[in-house]
């Protein structure tokens, strides 16, 4: 008679991940950075990791025209520049062809000025105004990468603020690209404009208080001469605040896009 060996089953143990262990460190490295610099959450809502910029830092935002930037990051703007951050806002037009028929060509100029004060920036230090002629970025990008390299050395920024490499209008994309060429040891971060995105991912979320939205608010309003654009509509600017809060499970906020984060 042949006898039979009864083979104890395996035992399995937990299924290792093919990824290895740094990449995962890394990940997890860059979750927490990207999602807690600036509103201190993540975008499932934990409160992993430490938040960064803690301490003072230099934040620049790049506005391919007046009002983009107060636009896209406006709360950002009132919310760091309040807790004690540089914020420099450079601005590349002042839009003096696409000014609204009997008004001032150089009434963008004289808006911005009152939107940054707002903000509760100084203009004279905080405010710096190019005069790029608008829809026509595309052919001066040499000359805006060399601004922007000028930039770079002058402030040393820690954190630059641009458009989305999503965004369909061609001075918003020359200069996001641009910025990318010019800021490549700093974090940068795309501000959304959802009338311009073709697609937009939220990344990163800065959470605002009803203080700071109200400061948004009232910066925009001090663009008279923009508000029979739809996008000014206050309606409009309040809905995304409120549906980027509901991502954070309430409140208020801005997102953003990640092209590059400094660990």
């Amino acid at each position: 008679m042949l006898s039979t060996t009864r083979r104890m089953p395996r035992r399995v143990g937990p299924v290792r991940s093919a990824v290895p262990r740094l990449f995962l460190l890394f990940f997890g490295c860059w979750r927490c950075a990207a999602g807690l610099p600036l509103g201190g959450r993540a975008a499932g809502g934990g409160a992993e990791g430490k938040q960064v910029f803690e301490q003072k830092r230099t934040i620049l935002v790049l506005g391919p025209h007046t009002d983009d930037g107060e636009l896209g990051c406006g709360g950002l703007m009132a919310k760091r520049t309040a807790m004690g951050h540089d914020v420099v806002y450079a601005v590349f037009s002042s839009c003096r062809r696409s000014v609204p028929d009997g008004l001032d060509r150089d009434v963008l100029r004289h808006e911005v000025r009152r939107a940054v004060e707002i903000l509760g920036m100084d203009p004279d230090r905080q405010l710096i105004l190019k005069d790029y002629e608008v829809r026509t970025f595309p052919q001066y990008r040499q000359e805006i990468l060399e601004d922007m390299i000028r930039l770079r050395a002058e402030l040393k920024p820690d954190l630059v603020l641009c458009p989305s490499l999503n965004d369909v209008h061609q001075d918003h994309a020359t200069i996001c690209r641009e910025a990318i060429r010019a800021f490549k040891k700093q974090s940068i971060l795309c501000y959304e404009e959802p009338w311009n995105n073709i697609t937009f991912s939220t990344h990163v979320f800065e959470s605002l208080s009803p203080e700071h939205l109200e400061t948004k608010m009232k910066a925009l309003s001090a663009y008279e001469s923009q508000r029979h654009r739809t996008y000014f509509q206050e309606d409009v600017m309040r809905s995304l605040a409120v549906m980027r809060g509901a991502q954070l499970e309430g409140g208020y906020a801005e997102a953003f896009e990640v092209v590059r984060w400094m660990l």
